[in-house]
């Protein structure tokens, strides 16, 4: 009778509504603001918003309207459901099948004075490494500048050419091509190019592709979004060279 009544009860009644963790989106923010390595002022910094309301955020002392919801999204690269669920915010351990294939020539080019930087995969958010194939211009420290930093750690392969890896701390490292470094990029450093031979790096970095953007000084003004290969040399010119010798070869 026992398990008759049991059945019975187990058909007739209506499934359990699931209980999900009540949302904390201040506990959401400061465990994406540390996964992003970011101190409260950087945050404040890139979304506007002040360091008092930051910690009231992440403390749930205030609540979190959509205009700092759009913020903070966009400033940590992330989703908005991502702050509204502290789960989401956890690093994601399943295999996501994640791929982005970029060809030769394609990517992200941000320009500078100092560096070629290409960016590939640029279409993969939330990206633990960020790669970029750079080409120092600089040909001095002199000419470089003052050194840059950012978050993480970066390491250096280098392609063709040679170059000259100048750091705070460190005396300058002479890095041949197939040479290659593993070191602290919150140390200030600058690649700078040795001979008059092309010099180009792959480094990959676990700072966000926003955080490497900002540090070198780029804006919205030098970054080119490339989705087509890209002459390394303009075409248009020569063939009117060309024509010129003819008309003189013909009188």
């Amino acid at each position: 009778m026992r398990k008759t009544r049991h059945r019975t009860d187990t058909m007739t009644s209506k499934p359990m509504p699931l209980h999900h963790p009540k949302s904390q989106p201040g506990l959401a923010l400061r465990d994406l603001r540390k996964q992003k390595q970011l101190t409260l002022t950087e945050l404040s910094v890139s979304t506007g918003l002040p360091i008092s309301t930051l910690s009231k955020l992440e403390n749930g002392k205030m609540s979190l309207s959509y205009d700092k919801l759009a913020r903070l999204s966009a400033s940590l690269e992330v989703d908005m459901a991502q702050l509204l669920d502290p789960d989401a915010a956890a690093p994601q351990t399943r295999v996501q099948g994640r791929r982005s294939i970029t060809r030769a020539g394609e990517g992200l080019a941000v320009e500078t004075e100092n560096y070629s930087h290409l960016y590939p995969g640029a279409d993969l958010l939330n990206k633990r490494l960020v790669p970029i194939v750079a080409e120092p211009h600089a040909r001095s420290l002199a000419e470089f500048g003052e050194l840059i930093r950012h978050p993480g750690e970066e390491f250096v392969y280098v392609l063709e050419g040679t170059v000259d890896l100048h750091t705070d701390l460190y005396a300058p490292a002479r890095l041949e091509a197939g040479d290659s470094m593993y070191f602290d990029s919150g140390m200030g450093h600058a690649y700078i190019a040795v001979g008059l031979k092309r010099c180009r790096v792959l480094s990959i970095c676990t700072a966000t592709q926003s955080q490497l953007i900002e540090a070198l000084g780029a804006d919205e003004t030098n970054q080119v979004k490339s989705r087509k290969r890209v002459p390394t040399q303009p075409v248009a010119k020569r063939p009117s060279m060309a024509k010129g010798k003819r008309r003189k070869s013909a009188k």
